[in-house]
């Protein structure tokens, strides 16, 4: 079997453009931090295909594609070349820029999950490597520039959309091993799955949908054995309870108050008669 969508030219044609946008965003990260033009284009060229470049690693398919695959490595370095020149424009068309984004999300997640099926892995490997594949990129660039990781420092919805994807993908390609679905289904299927997964990503920055945190909590249940071992263990801590010294009812000779003075100054005088 082979990855359905790299079967069509035409889906061919659409991850190339994809791969082109992410470096595009990648150069674009680089020259705001005011790097040279070769670092630009390294960074242009790891965002768009750093992670093809770990799965295909992982999974033992070397050289990767991000360096055996002249088409791909050249539309990453084109791209880094072009966003030197116009970056103020690629700096402004930032609703383009995140639909293709999403695009390239849903695209990367198809096709490292199936990639990763082709060499017989479980189905949570599957789901594993094809998130990487899709947030990969991104990830490098910004460990690479000194950023927190946009999967996240962004809030919205975005490596769920990846994982959702690539564990409708296994689905679809189980179908397809034992022969319930024709190719062209399979291709069909996949490409409803890139849509959703470009959905669920542009809904989720559109109506700020976001995961839920951590329960709010400020006092912790413990049992009441494990309280009086650390009364007992942990003298310095902040639940020691410190008792009042008091006071002591004998007084030591330098403590004792002073006499009051004389007001006749030490001279015994004799009362008049």
């Amino acid at each position: 079997m082979e990855v359905a969508l790299q079967s069509s030219p035409f889906f061919q044609g659409v991850e190339y453009l994809a791969i082109f946008c992410c470096g595009l965003v990648g150069g674009l990260a680089a020259i705001r931090k005011q790097y040279d033009v070769f670092a630009i284009i390294i960074t242009a060229w790891l965002t768009a295909l750093g992670g093809g470049i770990i799965r295909d690693i992982l999974l033992g398919a070397v050289p990767p594609v991000g360096i055996s695959d002249k088409v791909s490595v050249l539309t990453a370095l084109i791209a880094g070349c072009v966003v030197t020149v116009i970056h103020v424009e690629v700096g402004r068309l930032r609703r383009t820029m995140l639909i293709i984004d999403a695009l390239a999300l849903g695209l990367f997640a198809v096709n490292g999950t199936s990639k990763a099926l082709m060499y017989n892995t479980s189905g949570l490997t599957a789901v594993f490597l094809g998130t990487f594949t899709a947030m990969g990129g991104g990830l490098i660039r910004d460990i690479l520039l000194n950023e927190v990781p946009v999967v996240i420092r962004d809030r919205h919805w975005y490596i769920m959309p990846a994982v959702i994807g690539s564990m409708l993908t296994v689905v679809v390609w189980r179908w397809r091993a034992h022969a319930t679905i024709s190719m062209r289904m399979e291709i069909a299927l996949d490409v409803a799955i890139v849509v959703l997964v470009l959905v669920l990503r542009l809904c989720s920055v559109a109506f700020n949908w976001q995961l839920p945190g951590a329960v709010e909590r400020s006092q912790a249940h413990l049992p009441h054995r494990i309280v009086l071992k650390r009364h007992v263990h942990h003298h310095d801590g902040p639940d020691t309870i410190q008792h009042a010294q008091v006071p002591s009812t004998t007084m030591d000779a330098a403590d004792e108050p002073a006499p009051p003075a004389d007001p006749n100054g030490g001279v015994d005088r004799e009362r008049p008669a």
